[in-house]
């Protein structure tokens, strides 16, 4: 799917970072789309995955780009192993796909789909460079190439809606915002995936699944 080629609606997708949100997600009478499954966060616990209503999306994310816990690659690469049978897509930062070749070679071999994201906490950079990252997600078979910047401002979302409208790679795009302006970016912004906490945001301005449900039922574009 090219990146002007969208769903019609955003599937919807609920972050899972604690015990208590795995609970939550088991029994959910209205699942999501898709769960995400944040190995980085639940690392420490032992972990028991119950039967889901939803597809699974899994990651341990890198400690430069929002990961909890300081994990090592080793370490990441273990558990997105150990769970990788249970996913439908694998969520890893373009950052690390150098160092976690070997699981991405192996979600492809067991026909598990691949995200390559970004994530910058602190800033939008300039559509240019979101080009370039887009065109390298690209080169490395992404099927996915998921952005998640921060948008404070009119100009930093300015920029993400620029480089979604204008994107030329062969690749579905999940473009979204952090910080003031995050709830709105879900909604301005074509997206083939919108992320919401289940429970507990754990970044500046992350709504729940509960709040973007009622903002898309809304067309609330604040």
């Amino acid at each position: 799917m090219t990146s002007r080629q969208r769903v019609k609606r955003p599937q919807f997708v609920g972050v899972i970072t604690t015990p208590d949100e795995l609970r939550l997600a088991a029994r959910l009478p209205q699942p999501p789309d898709f769960f995400e499954l944040r190995l980085d966060h639940l690392c420490k616990i032992d972990m028991q995955i119950p039967r889901l209503p939803a597809p699974l999306i899994i990651t341990a994310r890198h400690p430069r780009e929002g990961g909890a816990n300081k994990l090592s690659i080793k370490q990441r690469r273990d558990l997105l192993a150990r769970f990788l049978d249970r996913a439908a897509f694998i969520d890893i930062e373009l950052r690390s796909a150098r160092a976690l070749k070997s699981i991405v070679d192996l979600a492809w071999r067991k026909k598990v789909r691949v995200i390559l994201s970004f994530h910058d906490f602190d800033s939008t950079p300039s559509v240019r460079r979101l080009s370039a990252l887009a065109l390298k997600a690209h080169s490395l078979g992404a099927d996915v190439f998921k952005v998640a910047t921060r948008t404070d401002t009119e100009d930093q979302l300015g920029r993400l809606r620029e480089f979604a409208a204008n994107a030329d790679v062969d690749l579905a795009l999940s473009v979204m915002g952090t910080g003031k302006l995050a709830l709105a970016s879900r909604l301005q912004l074509p997206s083939h995936f919108v992320y919401g906490a289940l429970k507990t945001s754990r970044f500046a301005g992350q709504p729940t699944l509960t709040q973007l449900r009622s903002a898309f039922r809304r067309g609330d574009m604040r």
